[in-house]
Order: C-alpha cells, then structure tokens, then sequence
C-alpha cells in the first residue's frame, strides 16, 4: 500500500510571513475593539494609550482600516470613529443576539456548578414570564415552569424587573401588588416607603435575594440581564429549599448568579460590569 507523505514543512521565510499577516491581524483587531470600547470615537493619542502601542504603529493599523471603510477620520477633528462597515457588522451581531439563547449556557453553568434550579424570565404582558427553565438532578419542588408568570413584588425574578428596569408599567404592577398583599407580607418592607426602599437595596446589592416570601420553605436569588443599549431584556434565577439554599446577596449563589448574568450581558453588547466583575 502506498504510504502517505507528510506535507513538507513550510520554508523559514514562508512561516515568517505567515506569523507576521497573523500578528498583523491581531493587532489589527485590538485596534478596532479599542475604538469601539472608547465609545466608537478616540483621538489617536488616546486610543494608542488604550491599546499599549504607540501612536505611530497605531495609526500605520489605523490607516488599513480607513482604507477598508472600518474607521473614518474626521477632518475637522482628526479623531477617528467606527466607519459603516464596523456598524454594518455591530448590526448583523446585534440581530443574532437573543437574550434566551446567550443565557441557556449559563443556567447549565449554574445548575451544575450549585445543583440548584435555575430560569431566565423576560417581561411579558402580564409580568416576568419563564421563558427557560432547568433543574438539577433532584429538583425541588415548586409549582413554576416554562411560560409561569411570577410574581412582581414578592419573587426574586420580580424583584430583580422592579429594581433594574426603571418602567411606569412595572413599578404600577408592584404597586398593584402592594395593596391587595396581605399585613405579614406587607411588614417585610419598610413602612413609609415600602418600594423605594426596596429598589434602593436591590440597586445596591446588584441581585434581588428572597427567603420563603413567594413561596413558603423556598429561596432564590436574581441578577439582570442587560441588552446593548444598557436594557434589562432578561433576568436570570437560580432557587432552592430554603435549607440548603444562602440567599445572602454575598453568598457563593448570589456571587454565581451576578457573574453569569453579566457574562450573558457582556455578550448582548452590554459593556458595564457588576461590581464582581470589576474586583
């Protein structure tokens, strides 16, 4: 039988070459994401500073860019922004961006990882509606599932809705709620301004923690899920038994939930971190 023949190996030049258009390109793109994480506009001084290079390499990048409509120089100015290409581009992966598909990795990160349950809710019609929805290998159980609506004030998932998405139609939910609760719900908030206080904490502590309040013996915790506009679009939820589950909104869950929820932001386009992040 013949024997196959291994491809020669590529001569000194030709790999230097090939490294060299590879390295290029890398730094070509580092270049365009620095652009666009100064806001899509920078002077040269001070996107050089951004990248670690300096202004001369930069602008040799800068031109092939420009020639490739990437990046446009202002004349008046001379700073560069995003040209109609890099939008044209920003708006094919906007279009492909799908808060439900981005987040299902991360309800199997955290199902696996805490062995808990774990949902992604999005604001419908008549409130947070479950949209996905995973369970460990002995769920708990709790009579919520995909298409659920939940409650507004007294769920985590809601919690996180009211505390990050600043809406009319969610704060009148809650409001809504409010009134027809009955008194041993109603004293867990703050008596003179029960949803002001409520937002406020939430705000603070990045995720909405609740024990036994939406449903008795049962715990959750909740993050927000922000679009390229800054946007809650989703909320991600993990839940637990009460007994087994820490709520605490800098327990290992809430750490987990606030991670993952802005790793489904960052890709969305979101460039804010949680606090988490940033540390």
């Amino acid at each position: 039988m013949p024997t196959s023949k291994k491809p020669a190996p590529l001569p000194a030049a030709r790999e230097r070459e090939r490294r060299q258009r590879v390295q290029s390109a890398q730094m070509g793109m580092t270049v365009l994401k620095g652009l666009a994480r100064l806001g899509g506009r920078a002077s040269l001084t001070a996107l050089s500073a951004h990248v670690g290079e300096s202004p001369a390499k930069v602008h040799r990048y800068l031109a092939s860019l420009v020639e490739e409509a990437l990046v446009v120089q202002d004349s008046g100015s001379q700073h560069y922004h995003l040209g109609t290409e890099a939008i044209q581009i920003g708006l094919a992966a906007m279009r492909q961006a799908d808060p439900i598909r981005v987040a299902e990795p991360a309800l199997i990160r955290l199902r696996e990882a805490l062995e808990v349950t774990c949902f992604v809710a999005v604001m419908g019609n008549k409130g947070p509606t479950i949209v996905r929805f995973e369970e460990p290998g002995l769920p708990v159980t709790v009579n919520v599932r995909v298409g659920s609506v939940l409650s507004m004030l007294w769920s985590a998932t809601g919690r996180a809705f009211l505390g990050f998405l600043d809406e009319s139609r969610v704060r009148a939910m809650a409001e809504e709620e409010l009134m027809a609760a009955p008194a041993e719900l109603r004293r867990q908030l703050d008596r003179k301004d029960p949803l002001g206080v409520l937002r406020r904490d939430i705000l603070a502590a990045w995720c909405a923690p609740v024990q036994d309040t939406y449903l008795r013996g049962i715990s959750a915790v909740a993050a927000p899920v922000y679009d390229h506009t800054g946007r809650v679009c989703a909320v991600l939820t993990a839940l637990g038994a009460s007994g087994g589950f820490d709520p605490s909104v800098d327990g290992p869950i809430a750490l987990a939930v606030r991670r993952e929820a802005a790793a489904a932001s960052a890709l969305l386009g979101h460039g804010a971190l949680a606090p988490d992040e940033g540390a």
